[in-house]
């Protein structure tokens, strides 16, 4: 008797186990922030390759994107893959448990896409903290065509409906003049005097905001000596919305707050958006109905019902985008990692972990069976 498609994928998987896992643990000992992730590319690209996968380097004019196809079906199923690391926390987003599994589902969908009839899409998409390398390559086209979308994500528990907020990344900046704060004081315009002022706005206008949006932000450069009136002030700062219609609203409030700050010290007041602006993320109920299904089989609860509290449904990715305009999921597998969270440098260390090494394995399964239940329940047209 024949194998069934989901036996396929399964034997692929476990087959490849311990290469997906040495891709997890790749990425971990090597972590490579936004735009510098040369090497993480290579690696999964490279790996695709070595499948039989036409690889496509350097798409959307991003030297660290990859596109890798496999088969010629009609269907054409998008599997994403996120690699980049956050600034001095390593890999604490778990994105190497997201592109070992990606590889992992790729690779177990490439065994079966003669017979389900589809072409696999894996696509490598470079700075997801804060860069919105998968914005930059859905406006190139790269997206285009696809008939749905999918990639996992660890956190603390299982969750399968994603809610990221909408937000937009910016760095600001005020100027005034230094002088000596002790014997010159009148000639000095603080810039750090200007942030304080900025911060204590945002922090009063919280009261107001609506529920579920976040401005939150660090100060990078507020003056380089106590005896030295601070000619510059900068700083990084997120504001996150429910909606990218809400998000309009709420940023130009935020602004107004530095300019605030601006106005009473008489600096002189510049900001930069540093991405694209990220969507709120759009689940598509079928894919996650099919998802869920054999993630129970495995024993994992993806809470469907959202019964238990916590998650990351107030984080934000550029994959929100992608959910606007392609069928798509963004599932968290859980990694046994509490008290420790995402953006904690103990998640990180969780990443690799038995439960983050299971993560990989199960991410990789059930994107594959979640792909040939649908294909079997849903031909394409």
């Amino acid at each position: 008797m024949s194998e069934s498609p989901q036996q396929r994928v399964r034997a692929v998987v476990n087959d490849r186990a311990e290469e997906l896992i040495a891709v997890r643990d790749e990425l971990f000992a090597h972590p490579e922030t936004k735009w510098e992730e040369h090497a993480s590319a290579a690696l999964l690209s490279g790996a695709l390759e070595g499948a039989g996968f036409t690889v496509t380097r350097g798409v959307a004019d991003l030297p660290t994107a990859f596109v890798g196809t496999y088969g010629t079906g009609a269907r054409r199923v998008g599997i994403v893959l996120e690699y980049d690391a956050l600034p001095g926390l390593g890999q604490a987003c778990g994105h190497n448990i997201i592109a070992a599994a990606g590889l992992g589902a790729a690779l177990a969908l490439a065994a079966i896409a003669d017979e389900l009839g589809i072409t696999v899409v894996a696509i490598g998409t470079p700075a997801e903290e804060g860069g919105g390398g998968k914005i930059l390559m859905l406006e190139a086209g790269v997206f285009d065509g696809l008939d749905f979308a999918m990639m996992v994500h660890p956190g603390p528990a299982d969750r399968a409906w994603a809610r990221p907020l909408a937000v937009a990344h910016l760095d600001v900046r005020f100027t005034g003049r230094g002088s000596h704060a002790a014997a010159y004081p009148e000639a000095g315009v603080n810039a750090s005097d200007a942030m304080v002022i900025a911060q204590v706005a945002i922090g009063l206008l919280r009261q107001q905001l609506p529920a579920g949006t976040r401005v939150h932000g660090i100060v990078s450069q507020a003056g380089t000596a106590p005896n030295a009136i601070p000619e510059t002030a900068a700083g990084h700062w997120y504001v996150r919305a429910q909606t990218l219609e809400q998000l309009d609203e709420l940023f130009d409030r935020v602004i107004h707050c530095f300019e605030a700050g601006a106005l009473a010290t008489g600096c002189s007041f510049a900001y930069e958006e540093t991405s694209p602006r990220y969507s709120e993320f759009r689940n598509d109920p079928a894919l996650l109905k099919r998802f869920a299904a054999n993630a129970a089989e495995l024993g994992r609860d993806m809470d469907v019902e959202e019964r238990l509290p916590g998650g990351m449904n107030t984080a934000s990715t550029d994959m929100g985008n992608v959910s606007r305009v392609v069928r798509a999921i963004h599932p968290y597998l859980g990694i046994d990692s509490l008290p420790a969270v995402n953006h904690q440098a103990e998640f990180a260390d969780a990443t690799m972990t038995d439960a983050g090494r299971q993560a990989v394995l199960d991410g990789a399964l059930l994107m594959a069976l979640t792909v040939v239940d649908e294909c079997l329940a849903t031909p394409a047209s």
